[in-house]
């Protein structure tokens, strides 16, 4: 684990790999950089360098109270200051939902920073309703339910980690944190923009993968196929479900180590015939 700071608070991050293809790892909401643990582990067998970044209000990163200091624009400068404090120019971002989202602020944020995005259930247009329908009792919850809740976290923190599988362990990372914190990060998000706008994100020309699948109210795969016709060098790319890359990962895996593979390969380079 690493940290450093940008605007007084602290974020945290893992590494894995070495290497010049450096890929940088976005969790989804209220989870944490072990979200992708499994996918950095199998990426960097094949030669990748990955770190996954904590943003502020999950993991080991600072969680303050404060609403305003969370909205999609911030987490995409905390992603830039990360490639800063590691001293690199550029890089792939490999974000799911959340942290999709956040790679294509980044995107539109500074362009020449990102190498490619693989862009994992994008929450975009038509998730309007099945985000309404899900995060508005949770954001009740975890405000108004605030004591409940928190007992709730008191209860799951005593369950050892490491003694469940993965996957169920980094859901119950959902709830094993302080409640008020991610209250904060509900209602910082709820009042802010939830990506950049089509006419942003057409802008976009690094070589993406958009990953969706059917079935799902937040991450439907209608704002999947958009993206990847808004964008001009995007590529879709249908999961079997919602949990393929996280119970059965192979097929996905090859798809996206072949695909970073793709974006660090040498640019062609034009050169320009000087008038005599």
């Amino acid at each position: 684990m690493g940290s450093f700071s940008i605007d007084g608070q602290r974020l945290a991050y893992a590494e894995y790999g070495s290497g010049p293809k450096l890929t940088i790892l976005l969790h989804g909401l209220l989870f944490n950089q072990r979200f992708h643990e499994a996918l950095a582990h199998d990426l960097a067998e094949r030669g990748h360098r990955l770190v996954a970044l904590d943003l502020l209000g999950h993991g080991e990163s600072d969680r303050p109270t404060d609403k305003w200091r969370y909205s999609m624009p911030s987490f995409g400068a905390q992603v830039e200051a990360l490639l800063d404090e590691l001293g690199e120019r550029e890089a792939v971002i490999l974000g799911t939902s959340l942290g999709a989202n956040v790679a294509l602020e980044l995107a539109v944020r500074a362009p020449d920073r990102v190498r490619g995005m693989v862009v994992e259930m994008p929450v975009l247009d038509h998730a309007l309703i099945g985000c309404a329908l899900a995060f508005t009792p949770l954001m009740v919850a975890l405000t108004a339910g605030e004591p409940a809740m928190r007992a709730v976290s008191r209860l799951t923190r005593l369950i050892p980690r490491r003694r469940l599988p993965w996957q169920a362990d980094i859901l119950l990372d959902w709830v094993r944190q302080d409640p008020a914190p991610s209250a904060a990060v509900f209602q910082g998000l709820f009042f802010d923009r939830i990506a950049p706008p089509r006419d942003e994100r057409a802008a976009i020309t690094a070589p993406t993968l958009v990953i969706g699948h059917q079935f799902d109210l937040v991450h439907p795969f209608s704002d999947a196929g958009m993206l990847a016709d808004e964008l001009p060098n995007a590529r879709l790319l249908q999961a079997h479900s919602l949990v393929e890359l996280r119970v059965s990962p192979l097929r996905l895996t090859n798809e996206i180590a072949g695909f970073l593979d793709e974006c660090w390969r040498p640019r062609a380079t034009k050169v320009r015939a000087r008038a005599s």
